[in-house]
């Protein structure tokens, strides 16, 4: 659009194409900051609520050490101080959020909270951390390792929680970002967002503390809490007249809720199936939590499980009623043939497919067609090659001698138009005019069911009045830094006709990539 001549009409015909696109990024901008503020809202009210919570199940849990000193005294010492360290970094985080919106006269005008300085400028000095990002840091680390310290070996589901709530990154603290290259945890969630978006996510850190508190005091009060604050032994269970139903027919049936709590073992069970009663041994078994069925499918059509099963209550026997129902199936006479993502194949692309016929086993099925062949068992990959559709037959022969035979047709389609990318963002991007010369120029494919790995072999970089350059590799080389440094606060720059492959099939020509827009915020 801005490379070589133009006549002033298409000069200014360029021009308002830029503003208009700067009109919609700014309204788009204004609809994000929005959007972030209402959910740094509901998390603090979110918050609000979890603290009266976690007081009430403290309260609860210091009332059971009084009545069971020995059970539950050292819980209890346990429990209060992950309090106290929560309670501490919880009201850190809150005084860094009150310095944050400290010259802010309306808190809840989100839309004048887009710039990115005040922590740009409180957390990283150059290339390193400053002071309050370095206590950050140790902030998030030290509370982490702490409450996992306390939990000890008792709650490892807790203990996983914290460490996934709280991770920073890998063993170097690094994130992987969209174009596979690797950045400090602290820089990929802080560095050059928005106020909003930084305070929301400050604020969803407290949720996280919270949260934690939550899981522990549970935890500790598990198995002696009420039905009130613990339901664990409780699951949904659907009831329905039948197992099966036709098509067209109305579904009938109720979610319930059911204990499941595999520490009660029936005693007896009085069972019939279709009115036969049935024997424990050779048709059922008592164990945890139930009765294990040894009967056969039976013939097609419906049956019928009815009874009694017997618990111990209080001393005496308890009977819980029973009537089930499940449908027995003639065998397939056709094969299933499915695509694992989708209904169509893409060119360029290893596109898993599953490939059985219900009633033989996957290695007794064969299956063909050209670019088709089978990893393990029912799991097949298609390499389509040329046409516009491939057709698959599949055949077998159940265990009667009877044989089977599908041909299911799939629609070839093109990879699509990948997407330009810079950092990983797409489209109309605001960046600093630093974080631009040392960015990665990537591809990116929106909405697209595979993960390809796409690089890229260079790229036209358009400063606003200067002319274009042509950059190889996914760096600015020299040229165009040149170029940016020479840019202004405010100015649009385009990065365009990028050259993108993918990295295990380079034979395979993507479409032409979308351009991206970027405007320096410095």
């Amino acid at each position: 659009m801005a490379s070589g001549k133009a006549t002033p009409r298409q000069k200014m015909i360029n021009l308002m194409y830029l503003i208009f696109i700067a009109m919609l990024a700014l309204n788009m901008s204004k609809e994000v900051l929005a959007a972030f503020g209402l959910m740094n809202a509901k998390l603090e009210a979110s918050n609000v609520k979890a603290s009266e919570n976690n007081q009430a199940f403290l309260a609860s849990l210091e009332t059971k050490s009084q009545e069971d000193a020995a059970k539950y005294a050292e819980l209890y010492k346990d429990a209060k101080q992950i309090k106290q360290l929560s309670q501490e970094y919880f009201d850190w985080l809150e005084a860094l959020k009150a310095e944050m919106v400290e010259g802010i006269e309306d808190p809840t005008d989100y839309q004048v909270m887009d710039k990115s300085d005040y922590l740009d400028q409180k957390f990283f000095q150059g290339d390193n951390l400053g002071p309050t990002g370095k206590e950050f840091m140790e902030r998030i680390n030290n509370y982490r390792t702490e409450v996992v310290a306390i939990l000890g070996d008792g709650f490892p589901d807790v203990k996983d929680a914290v460490e996934t709530r709280f991770q920073t990154g890998d063993e170097n603290g690094k994130v992987e970002k969209r174009d596979g290259t690797k950045q400090d945890w602290i820089n990929y969630h802080y560095e050059g967002f928005p106020l909003i978006a930084s305070l929301t996510k400050l604020t969803s850190l407290q949720s996280d503390i919270k949260a934690t508190e939550e899981a522990a005091l549970k935890s500790m009060l598990q198995g002696e809490l009420t039905s009130q604050v613990s339901l664990e032994n409780f699951s949904t269970l659907l009831e329905s007249e039948k197992s099966a139903f036709y098509a067209g027919e109305k579904f009938q049936g109720d979610i319930v809720l059911g204990k499941t709590d595999k520490s009660a073992k029936p005693v007896r069970a009085e069972l019939t199936l279709d009115g036969r009663k049935l024997s424990e041994g050779s048709d059922y078994r008592l164990k945890e939590g139930g009765v294990e069925m040894l009967i056969g499918a039976g013939n097609p059509g419906d049956h019928t499980i009815a009874g009694t099963l017997i618990y111990m209550q209080d001393g005496e026997e308890t009977e819980v009623p029973v009537k089930n129902s499940f449908s027995t199936i003639s065998k397939p006479n056709a094969a299933v043939i499915s695509a694992d993502k989708m209904n169509v194949v893409y060119r360029g692309v290893a596109n898993p497919m599953t490939i059985s016929i219900p009633g033989i086993p996957d290695n007794k099925v064969n299956a063909s067609a050209a670019g088709l062949s089978r990893r393990s068992g029912s799991n097949y990959v298609m390499n389509p090659g040329t046409g516009r559709t491939v057709t698959i037959t599949a055949s077998g022969t159940l265990p009667d001698g009877q044989s089977i035979s599908t041909r299911s047709e799939f629609r070839i389609k093109d990879i699509p138009r990948p997407t330009g990318s810079v950092r990983g963002e797409t489209g109309s991007v605001k960046i600093p005019r630093g974080n631009l010369e040392v960015a990665t120029i990537g591809v990116l494919l929106e909405d697209f069911d595979f993960d390809l790995n796409l690089g890229v072999s260079g790229f036209k970089f358009k400063v606003a009045g200067q002319p274009t350059v042509s950059v190889n590799g996914n760096k600015l080389d020299a040229r165009a830094k040149s170029a940016l440094k020479r840019a202004r606060r405010g100015d649009a720059i385009q990065i365009f006709d990028i050259q993108a492959y993918i990295t295990n099939n380079r034979s395979y020509k993507l479409k032409k990539v979308s351009p991206v827009f970027v405007e320096l915020t410095n």
